[in-house]
């Protein structure tokens, strides 16, 4: 057997994001959100489900999958394979946007729900940190005291986790390890095998019920997400990121014929989004 690569943003909505993966989200949110009254999600409803994606303009393409709890929360889950200019930034700002977004003019601010945003990264963001899995909400510096916990950052960082199937202990590990590995397996460990919801998320991800359309957009993605990856890399080698301005312009040039994303850009050649427009 075949399995998408979860890590690619359209995989990861087909497998989370779809019609049919009610249960699979639940159970993938329950292992990673921790309710302070000790709750569980017993239901949700998915926002926007997953449609076979189109290709053009995929460069420009932001996909996440949302969900609406039972409870009137909100739930953003993005996967992202990039540490792009501007990312973190980013995660912050669609929090505080969905947040504020549920009021129209004249209501009440009480009116407002939760807010949790799941990130899940192919790459560390925070060096200080061992653990993979990170949570944010406001606090007080000195003692520690929450302000308010409507807004929620959730972050796991994948290279962080390095545990092999047989070291699996619970259900946080058996999802981060599928969304990790699920792309480069070739059949269902027996370690996950007990968990009917991640059995499920594998049917979902067996390449074998694909339609041809879908197979299509799901391999252009990959090498797209390959193409932007192995730029920054060689912008890295070979130091054109910091050479003369005549040099990042060539560079910036080139990354551009070849349709790499903006932001991308401007990362690997410290270009304003002005310049890179201009070019």
């Amino acid at each position: 057997m075949r399995f998408l690569d979860v890590k690619t943003d359209f995989a990861f909505k087909k497998v989370f994001g779809s019609e049919g993966s009610k249960d699979i989200l639940i159970s993938l949110l329950n292992a990673l959100i921790s309710f302070s009254d000790g709750e569980t999600i017993q239901d949700l409803t998915i926002l926007d489900p997953y449609q076979i994606p189109l290709l053009k303009g995929m460069k420009d393409t932001y996909v996440d999958v949302k969900a609406r709890l039972s409870g009137g929360s909100t739930v953003i889950i993005e996967m992202q394979v990039l540490n792009v200019q501007g990312f973190e930034q980013r995660v912050l700002y669609n929090a505080a946007k969905s947040y504020s977004a549920q009021l129209v003019q004249g209501e009440r601010y009480h009116l407002l729900n939760p807010v949790i945003a799941i990130t899940i990264t192919d790459f560390e963001m925070f060096d200080d940190i061992p653990e993979c899995k990170t949570v944010f909400r406001l606090i007080e510096k000195q003692h520690l005291i929450e302000y308010n916990g409507d807004i929620e950052l959730i972050f796991i960082e994948l290279p962080k986790f390095n545990k092999c199937e047989k070291e699996l202990t619970d259900i946080i590990d058996k999802w981060i390890f599928f969304v990790k590995n699920a792309g480069s397996l070739e059949y269902i460990p027996e370690t996950l095998s007990t968990s009917s919801e991640i059995v499920h998320a594998f049917d979902i991800a067996n390449m074998a019920g694909l339609t041809q359309e879908e197979e299509e957009a799901q391999w252009k993605r990959k090498d797209f997400i390959m193409l932007q990856r192995g730029s920054i890399e060689f912008a890295e080698k070979t130091g054109r990121a910091e050479g003369r301005a005549e040099e990042r312009l060539d560079n910036a040039r080139k990354m551009k014929q070849l349709g790499v994303a903006i932001e991308v850009i401007m990362q690997v050649t410290g270009l304003s989004r002005d310049e890179v427009d201009k070019i």
